[in-house]
């Protein structure tokens, strides 16, 4: 026995979605959608940032060694007689601490001459002065360098001479036999990583 369909029968199968229905299916994809974008989003971000970080620590150890390579203080014989500031004359004074006049990066002959310089992207260069690039991309694109160096004979990490740590030095007159030089690196993430060494006086 065959059946026929009738005309409500056959309209009810073709039936699709009404716009009210429509209307509540995308507002519901785009809360599903603004969920999934808040969770991956962040994990997207942070998957650049363990090579950022190798970037710093490649940076700040090159800061160190070209730092490091300096003689301790201007006041020290830079002719390797042994001549060491605070035995026959004082050290440099902390409220002195940074580069002689006439002194730029290129002609720096002691750690604190390096106190208080800043270098932006273009100035984080090679060894011929030329960017470093792999691929053709600067490897160092946003990053920032900013070097402090202070007396800290106690090793605490807090400068000797602004014990309040309020950025102005409490005397600016005091010496010792020991700096610390300290490197922040900015990652193009505005991630600030520091770095810190001693130098003693020798």
């Amino acid at each position: 026995m065959s059946t026929v369909k009738t005309n409500q029968t056959i309209n009810k199968s073709q039936a699709g979605f009404t716009l009210i229905e429509m209307i509540v299916g995308i507002v519901a994809f785009s809360f599903a959608l603004v969920i999934l974008t808040s969770v991956f989003s962040p994990q997207v971000t942070k998957g650049i940032d363990p090579i950022w970080q190798t970037r710093a620590v490649a940076l700040s150890k090159s800061l160190f060694a070209e730092i490091s390579a300096r003689r301790f203080d201007e006041l020290s014989s830079g002719n390797g007689s042994n001549e060491r500031c605070n035995e026959l004359v004082a050290c440099t004074t902390s409220g002195s601490l940074g580069p002689d006049a006439g002194e730029s990066r290129t002609n720096f002959d002691d750690i604190d001459d390096y106190n208080g310089l800043v270098l932006n992207e273009s100035d984080i260069v090679g060894l011929l002065g030329g960017s470093l690039e792999f691929n053709g991309q600067d490897v160092f694109s946003g990053f920032r360098a900013s070097i402090q160096v202070f007396y800290d004979q106690n090793q605490d990490g807090i400068n000797d001479d602004d014990v309040d740590q309020n950025g102005t030095l409490d005397s600016g007159t005091m010496t010792a036999n020991r700096k610390m030089i300290q490197v922040v690196v900015t990652t193009p993430g505005n991630e600030n990583i520091e770095f810190a060494s001693f130098r003693d006086n020798y």
